[in-house]
């Protein structure tokens, strides 16, 4: 158990790869042990990806990067600017609106920071922002890709748990929501502060437009169910509406209405059955596909291309991750180090509140050094079996766990979004973490309020499975 634990630590402190040094440390083990047979290494491996859900994850990326492409996320930007835009500190209030959005396309933080957070830090900056605070709210709202559904570490953490994805990603909804509000009293707190307006001039029409266009989107399912009710099928319904929304779109030429039905298909899809969470992200790509060639005409062939590489390469990433951390996590498992661990939580409370803040110290640690898929590979088959002993529901934890994670992707030594933020601003390592160490406030008082108010996070999921 030691070799495996030590050789692993000690490869990642001289600079190893998070998924080599998993790889490396495993094969040490299973050579000095001698009791485990050379193969295991890769049947395991190969085991580690060989899972249905999996399939969600190229689809999720390539749709992120579909809507980066097309040009899809400078829409949903200027929709936000019309909605908030005139509200103390509007382009901070803009960047979070616009984050909501673009969380219910692609599922990762890191596309978000990179797609919109391009389009974002340089419109603040040009209205004056510090490039401080531009880039803190960024990476704080990037956070919120993960936790409103659709979400990457969700299908991750449902695969290890062996829990529904969907519920998964109905518990992500008003966790979503809340933490969007808090967010927003930041940004409100901090104009009021230093003394901020609005960017934009306070508009009756750019806001009714914006109103109108978010009302035609909730009239979508409204219609479906009157038109179920009425006693007409779920799929003619849906396939009416379907029909009406896309001829008042071309009618009327709305901004955004087609960006911001994407959360809306996919929930209500999963809801209503017609499609898993698996099949789900190959929905999402085929709306975005959709808006790109067809509503839009803003994307080539090139871009598409650009898009299909990009998605390919971080797949390759995500998966070696998982490949490398299934090994080790198996190990952990059958050298008795997750019930070693499981043991000494147990051993030293059998209270679940304390146990929930010891997880959450635990992971907050374990999310600033390794990798997000990894550290759920990693750290679900050691927690899981103490949260369904202590009577924790393993969707609530799922959420924690996730946006502990997200936490860390803000900081220091391998905090993804911290790096491609930096980048992005043309700021140092060193004035990024500063300039975000502020948003781990509101960060923080959404991981205590669902860690010890469980209704929030189960509510809606339970609300849905009754029916």
């Amino acid at each position: 158990m030691w070799i495996l634990i030590l050789s692993f630590l000690v490869l990642m402190l001289v600079g190893m790869p998070v998924a080599v040094a998993m790889a490396l440390a495993s094969l040490l083990y299973i050579w000095t042990s001698g009791t485990v047979p050379d193969v295991i290494l890769a049947q395991r491996m190969i085991a580690g990806v060989e899972s249905f859900p999996l399939l969600a994850v190229p689809f999720f990326i390539l749709a992120g990067n579909l809507m980066n492409v097309a040009g899809i996320t400078g829409r949903i930007y200027n929709f936000a600017v019309a909605l908030v835009g005139w509200m103390r500190g509007g382009l901070g209030h803009v960047n979070i609106i616009g984050s909501v959005i673009f969380s219910g396309m692609s599922g990762t933080a890191i596309a978000d920071a990179a797609g919109l957070g391009t389009i974002e830090i340089k419109a603040m900056k040009d209205h004056g922002y510090e490039t401080e605070f531009a880039v803190g709210v960024t990476a704080a709202s990037a956070t919120l890709g993960p936790i409103i559904p659709p979400s990457l570490p969700f299908v991750i953490y449902g695969m290890m748990a062996n829990v529904s994805i969907g519920s998964l990603f109905l518990a992500g909804i008003i966790p979503g929501l809340v933490l969007t509000l808090f967010m927003m009293a930041t940004v409100a707190w901090i104009a009021h502060r230093r003394g901020w307006g609005g960017d934009t001039a306070f508009s009756w029409k750019l806001l009714g437009t914006a109103t109108i266009e978010i009302m035609v989107v909730l009239a979508f399912p409204l219609a479906i169910w009157l038109m179920t009710k009425a006693g007409v099928s779920t799929n003619m319904a849906a396939l009416s509406a379907l029909v009406v929304l896309l001829a008042l779109d071309w009618y009327f030429d709305f901004s955004a209405v087609m960006a911001l039905m994407a959360p809306v298909i996919l929930i209500g899809g999963m809801t209503l059955g017609w499609f898993t969470p698996t099949e789900a992200a190959v929905a999402a790509v085929i709306w975005a596909l959709f808006l790109g060639l067809v509503r839009y005409r803003s994307m080539t062939m090139r871009a598409l291309t650009k898009a299909t590489l990009d998605t390919i390469e971080t797949t390759a990433s995500v998966l070696f991750i998982v490949t490398a951390a299934s090994i080790f996590a198996w190990l952990l498992t059958t050298s008795q180090a997750a019930q070693a661990l499981s043991d000494a939580f147990l051993g030293f409370t059998q209270n679940k509140w304390l146990f929930l803040l010891l997880a959450n110290l635990l992971i907050l640690l374990v999310g600033c050094f390794i990798d997000t898929t990894a550290a759920i590979t990693i750290l679900v088959p050691i927690l899981l079996p103490i949260v369904l002993k202590l009577g924790i529901d393993p969707i609530h934890f799922g959420l924690v766990m996730t946006l502990n994670l997200m936490i860390g992707l803000l900081h220091p030594p391998l905090g993804m979004v911290l790096f491609v933020l930096a980048r992005v601003a043309k700021l140092s390592v060193e004035r990024t973490t500063m300039a975000i160490l502020p948003w781990l406030v509101p960060l923080f008082l959404t991981l205590i309020a669902i860690t010890y108010v469980p209704e929030i996070t189960l509510w809606l999921p339970q609300l849905v499975g009754s029916k």
